[in-house]
């Protein structure tokens, strides 16, 4: 996996990263470090793209499990650390899952197969971070 950076200088302290499959992500920093908040923070992205990866697994173990999953919604909220280095001390992730006739040990488990067995980047955060989990299913 590979990832280029670039500071786009021209903006203050935004950055361009190109993934290597391809893709642009834009951050930024805050005003006060001389951002101008035009994109997420890079931390912003690292949770984000944190929940996006544990997400992904918990919809795809539904379906291979063939339920009817139509939805899947993640709030995360996250603490950090006060002094430097700021990792992220506390992340509570609530998931949202909608579909037909879900089954709620199905819903649990795969959560919880993802938060223990599949999902690389929680997995790492939780080397700094506590993960909790919780989840409500909306018949839809």
């Amino acid at each position: 996996m590979e990832c280029t950076v670039h500071w786009v200088a021209s903006a203050g302290m935004a950055f361009m990263a190109e993934t290597g499959s391809g893709h642009v992500l834009a951050m930024d920093g805050a005003p006060d470090g001389g951002g101008r908040n035009l994109a997420p923070r890079p931390m912003e992205t690292l949770l984000a793209g944190a929940g996006g990866c544990t997400a992904y697994d918990v919809v795809l173990i539904l379906k291979r499990g063939r339920h009817a999953v139509s939805g899947c919604q993640l709030k995360l909220q996250a603490e950090r650390a006060p002094q430097d280095p700021k990792v992220f001390t506390r992340i509570h992730l609530h998931f949202v899952v909608s579909g037909r006739g879900l089954p709620p040990a199905a819903v649990a488990r795969a959560i919880e197969l993802s938060h223990e067995r599949y999902c690389s980047a929680t997995i790492m955060l939780g080397k700094t971070a506590e993960i909790t989990t919780s989840h409500e299913i909306i018949e839809a």
